[in-house]
């Protein structure tokens, strides 16, 4: 407690809100923002989300989500951050923590904080008798003055009283269609839901007969979604439903003769969908099944020519499928246990489009690619449902994937 009503506390305060801008730095998982966590790039908000950890955790001596070990000690740590809230975070620590908590995640990914309002935050903890609390912050509010007129911007608004809002970071999103549209000239597509295991040859093989190609699967409560459309360029195609997730054998004999994964679905049962097709441009194709999101292989793989071109999961376990000469000329992840609206925004004002998409019950992931050829209209939306969107897809202008 009185490291923190020292002097220091008031010097670490100020030297960190003034001394970063957008970052990318390493630090412990422990006390680092849970975007960081995520393996993003950081922000003036998360620079104070890790300094409202290191000061919380030099008071209270521990953070409820250390002592978490293994290789999948990131998720773990992010996904109980995400879940504990302010209140719970600071239940023994000043009001003005658990002030500056809320403040600090209800920033937006580009917002610029008001340094001084922050120091506001704790004028009631550090106390204006300088003989019992002899620390004096003229200095670092005329530093933040200068810095805020540097970027000619005003930040200290003496009228400005408002208490932060709460933001509420708990609990799991339930069960939801995440459908990915993107415009593209008018061509036949068809789609069929709730598909049982017995029924998916028949569609398959009378939209074969139209001359559609499965261009998407998913599966909601172990029933099937396909998207079907003529605009694929495929050739041909096999599809295997197995009861194993993956089936290494099938897909290898499918590998020689030249046919390569182009979609694929988990079922909550563990069964899998996989889609193989000629007519592709991939010229090599690896996957890997984990219980975990496999980011470490993806890194690898993406240094060695390889991007991601479809995913699925089944239960809690992944299966990312990459392929060689996939037409991208970069790709990042988005892994998140929500909807990740800013993340997305932010890449597609930086010509990122979806490519794929996966989810377990308590993350989901979406990779975003550049393309090497620029498309005539780069216009993509999403569009999350309860259900599967039949409605919306009768009156969408776009070629969708789910």
């Amino acid at each position: 407690m009185e490291l923190l009503m020292s002097g220091k506390f008031t010097t670490l305060l100020v030297e960190t809100m003034v001394s970063h801008g957008y970052t990318t730095k390493e630090s412990r998982p422990s006390f680092i923002s849970w975007y960081w966590t995520l393996g993003r790039t950081g922000t003036r908000r998360d620079d104070l989300e890790s300094l409202a950890y290191t000061l919380i955790f030099l008071l209270r001596g521990r953070l409820p989500w250390q002592g978490y070990q293994g290789e999948n000690k990131g998720f773990l740590v992010c996904k109980k951050k995400m879940a504990t809230s302010p209140e719970s975070l600071c239940g023994i620590c000043p009001q003005p923590f658990r002030h500056f908590v809320e403040y600090v995640v209800n920033l937006k990914f580009d917002e610029e904080p008001n340094y001084a309002k922050c120091i506001s935050l704790f004028d009631g903890i550090v106390g204006p008798n300088p003989d019992i609390r002899p620390i004096n912050t003229d200095g670092a509010q005329k530093l933040i003055y200068q810095v805020g007129q540097k970027r000619g911007r005003l930040v200290v608004d003496e009228n400005d009283d408002e208490q932060p809002k709460k933001k509420i970071r708990m609990g799991m999103p339930a069960t939801q269609w995440i459908s990915v549209y993107n415009a593209r000239r008018p061509m036949k597509q068809r789609y069929h839901y709730n598909v049982a295991d017995n029924r998916l040859l028949q569609h398959i093989q009378k939209g074969n007969e139209d001359g559609l190609f499965i261009s998407s699967v998913a599966s909601c409560s172990n029933l099937w979604a396909l998207i079907m459309d003529a605009g694929t360029g495929f050739t041909s195609q096999v599809y295997e439903l197995s009861h194993h997730f993956l089936h290494k054998e099938w897909i290898m004999e499918q590998w020689e003769k030249n046919f390569y994964i182009t979609a694929l679905a988990g079922a909550n049962n563990g069964s899998s969908l996989v889609i193989m097709s000629r007519g592709t441009q991939y010229a090599q194709q690896s996957y890997k099944v984990s219980d975990s999101f496999p980011f470490k292989w993806i890194n690898k793989k993406w240094k060695e020519g390889f991007y991601v071109t479809a995913m699925a999961t089944a239960g809690s376990r992944w299966a990312v499928v990459m392929s060689r000469n996939a037409g991208f000329s970069a790709q990042v992840v988005e892994l998140d246990f929500l909807y990740p609206s800013e993340g997305i925004h932010m890449r597609w004002d930086n010509g990122y489009r979806i490519t794929a998409t996966a989810a377990t019950w308590d993350q989901a992931a979406f990779i975003l690619s550049v393309p090497r050829r620029k498309p005539t209209d780069e216009t993509q939306e999403t569009l999350r449902t309860s259900a599967f969107p039949s409605q919306h897809v009768k009156v969408a202008p776009y070629i969708f994937f789910i």
